[in-house]
């Protein structure tokens, strides 16, 4: 069954192509792209429209709803169901009003005559490319169980660690956003009160309180100047990061927070060695399963360097070298790789580095509390200090001249 495909591409002096093609997979666009002398560098499915409630449209589908629909879908296939079978088991459970859709479309596109991979495909804002590849390779393989059972530990581990994170950052953000009320509440009806009382003894206001004060009637006189410029900043910043330049720099930025950096940093490494060493197990050639890993790469930065390996690949220098030029890759990993590399082992070594990086983030997300703990100080300690400054100097230099 055919399917429609967006495609960027470049022609040889390198004038960009962008346009859409009917077919069967991704690989025939590939092909006919080539026969025109384009070389492509984006190929995705445009998405399939649903007839869904209007309501149901603002609903997220989440990654634990896609971990929820891979594990039924492995226990209805590993208990002998057919996969149609398995697809109308799932479909007619009381869930997710758009899964349902979703899986109503699987089933009418695969009688239709696609395959799973490629009904899967037209859905990429839900099911990856690193998703509907394997799932590719299982079919093709006849190992479609083995695949899922891969991609059910791939999910929940990612599940797994977005949890914790979220969990360790919740009482921080609690605490920061509970200090920014109390300082606003403060600013706005408790300084102005004092400021006044102040003004009438005589007594000259010190910086800290002139500063609060400041801070009372900009948002006083100018509020609505300021909602309105900081909605226009968050727009136009928003709109920035979704540019090739934003996310760039807002990925360098990311690697180069202190704490979070490195926790981004471990986290995709993990991600990449275990994806190469899925795919590479699945059947998958190092070329492409390297092409679906840049694909997934949740950091522009990680991804550019994925793709200098695949260049380096496609060259015949292999992985090593580009991997130690990029910076990233930390020296364990490269040396892994050319070992790798040399024995034919490099799946199961990039498993053993996967496993590696994986406690590595388990250690500071579990001591991240811990670790962000001196930053939090500083900053609650700097608000608390102005607003104990604001307040009570004034009250000081009262006394003092009361008591001349």
């Amino acid at each position: 069954m055919d399917v429609t495909y967006r495609y960027k591409a470049r022609n040889k002096f390198g004038k960009p192509s962008n346009g859409q093609m009917t077919a069967v997979s991704d690989t025939e666009v590939a092909s006919k792209l080539k026969e025109k002398e384009l070389t492509p560098f984006l190929i995705e499915p445009v998405e399939q429209s649903l007839d869904i409630h209007f309501f149901d449209r603002f609903r997220r589908f989440k990654l634990s709803d896609v971990n929820a629909f891979t594990r039924e879908f492995y226990t209805l296939t590993k208990a002998g169901l057919t996969i149609l079978a398995s697809l109308e088991v799932i479909g007619e459970q009381d869930r997710n009003p758009l899964l349902k859709k979703i899986v109503e479309g699987l089933i009418q596109n695969i009688q239709g005559g696609a395959s799973v991979a490629d009904s899967l495909a037209r859905h990429p804002k839900i099911f990856s490319p690193l998703y509907t590849n394997m799932i590719r390779a299982g079919e093709t393989s006849g190992r479609l169980e083995q695949i899922l059972e891969r991609l059910i530990f791939l999910g929940e581990a990612e599940e797994k660690l977005r949890m914790r994170v979220k969990s360790a950052l919740r009482y921080p953000a609690l605490v920061l956003i509970a200090i920014l009320i109390a300082f606003l509440v403060i600013t706005n009806f408790i300084i102005p009160k004092f400021a006044a009382l102040f003004s009438k003894s005589g007594v000259a206001l010190p910086l800290p309180t002139r500063i609060l004060l400041g801070i009372h009637d900009a948002f006083s006189n100018h509020g609505w100047l300021i909602a309105v410029i900081a909605v226009a900043a968050v727009f136009f910043i928003a709109r920035f990061l979704r540019t090739p330049s934003g996310k760039l720099l807002r990925d360098e930025v990311m690697l180069k927070l202190p704490v979070f950096g490195g926790l981004v940093l471990k986290a995709d490494m993990s991600r990449f060695a275990r994806i190469m060493a899925l795919l590479m197990q699945s059947g998958i050639a190092a070329l492409r399963a390297l092409e679906i890993a840049e694909g997934s790469a949740d950091n522009l930065v990680v991804a550019r360097a994925i793709n200098k390996i695949r260049v380096s690949v496609t060259e015949g220098t292999g992985m090593t070298q580009p991997m130690k030029e990029s910076g990233i890759f930390p020296s364990s990993v490269v040396r892994m790789v050319r070992v790798g590399e040399e024995t034919g082992k490099i799946d199961e070594l990039l498993l053993r580095v996967s496993d590696y990086y994986d406690m590595q983030v388990e250690y500071t997300v579990s001591n991240l509390m811990v670790l962000i703990e001196p930053m939090l100080i500083v900053v609650l300690g700097g608000m608390v200090f102005l607003m104990a400054l604001g307040m009570f100097l004034p009250m000081w230099n009262m006394i003092s001249l009361f008591r001349r």
